[in-house]
């Protein structure tokens, strides 16, 4: 009688062992799946009733989720293919619009100065539907953004040119530092342009208070990083995860000298996670400010 109840406990223990271990599996491989965001299913071979029942009403649930995921994501790319057709629709007629406005004014005389002031809205209505219609087609996946090996250096110095009348003009110091030894990194040259001229007008437009811009080129053996810094009025904390938001803008204000549309860092941050980079951002207003470009190095 001991000995079988002994014979029992022992048989029990052993499948109460086994129990805890196949629960365990299920749960490390569970957190796997949720992890990685794989199409995995959950198998444990068991004997026990009531465990292979979780198992297949927890694969029912990852089934869901899975397809779920799928019809997100086939939404998400039509919306985004959307977006972009609208964008060129738009942009076609706008287009002739200037062309006949460009024709009047040849001819105009005492409407001329109302007609360019006509021109120069339709101007501004045309860069805002272009940088939509260039995040759009991004984000559609319709533009090739290809990388090759791009000196860091000099491009920093070409789009710090390209602003120096307007920073002259607006009196803004000016604090440079680029290293002397080249810097290789994996880049497209139209992105990495379009990503500078992005953060440094929008350094300048949102800076102003501060009259500084800074330009920091800074690199390891993996990745390189470009600060553009100003001491203007900042970004409060509970608003930095939204100023890479679609047509997020700080204020009502917009500036057809410098953009302000709300679409310049959406698109910098699209741009730079192409090319395998990132975009990050630091601020203390009215101290400093600092949007940081990561790019990953070419050594050779």
């Amino acid at each position: 009688m001991i000995a079988a109840l002994i014979f029992s406990l022992m048989m029990l223990f052993k499948s109460q062992r086994n129990s805890l271990k196949n629960i365990q599996q299920i749960s490390d491989k569970l957190s796997q799946i949720l992890d990685k965001d794989t199409d995995e299913k959950l198998m444990v071979f068991t004997d026990d009733k009531v465990l292979a029942q979780l198992l297949t009403q927890i694969n029912r649930v990852l089934e869901d989720r899975q397809r779920i995921n799928v019809e997100y994501r086939r939404s998400e790319i039509a919306s985004k293919r959307m977006l972009s057709n609208i964008s060129h629709d738009i942009k076609t007629p706008l287009t002739v619009i200037l062309g006949y406005l460009e024709m009047i004014m040849l001819n105009a005389k005492d409407d001329a100065a109302m007609l360019k002031k006509v021109e120069n809205k339709a101007k501004q209505l045309m860069d805002l539907i272009q940088r939509f219609f260039t995040l759009a087609k991004i984000e559609a996946g319709d533009t090739e953004v290809g990388t090759t090996r791009i000196n860091i250096n000099e491009l920093c110095k070409e789009n710090i040119l390209d602003f120096y009348s307007i920073l002259h003009e607006k009196g803004f110091i000016v604090d440079v530092h680029i290293p002397e030894e080249a810097v290789y990194v994996y880049g497209n040259e139209d992105a990495l342009n379009r990503i500078l001229f992005n953060l440094i007008s929008n350094a300048i437009h949102h800076g102003q208070e501060g009259n500084y811009l800074g330009v920091v080129l800074r690199y390891d053996t993996v990745f390189a990083w470009i600060d553009i810094v100003d001491h203007g009025k900042g970004i409060e904390k509970s608003l930095a995860s939204k100023v890479f938001d679609r047509l997020y803008t700080m204020d009502d204000s917009r500036n057809s000298k410098l953009g302000g549309s709300g679409l310049g860092l959406a698109i910098a941050k699209t741009l730079a996670e192409k090319l395998g980079g990132d975009i990050l951002l630091e601020s203390n207003p009215y101290e400093k400010t600092v949007f940081t470009v990561r790019l990953k190095r070419m050594n050779y």
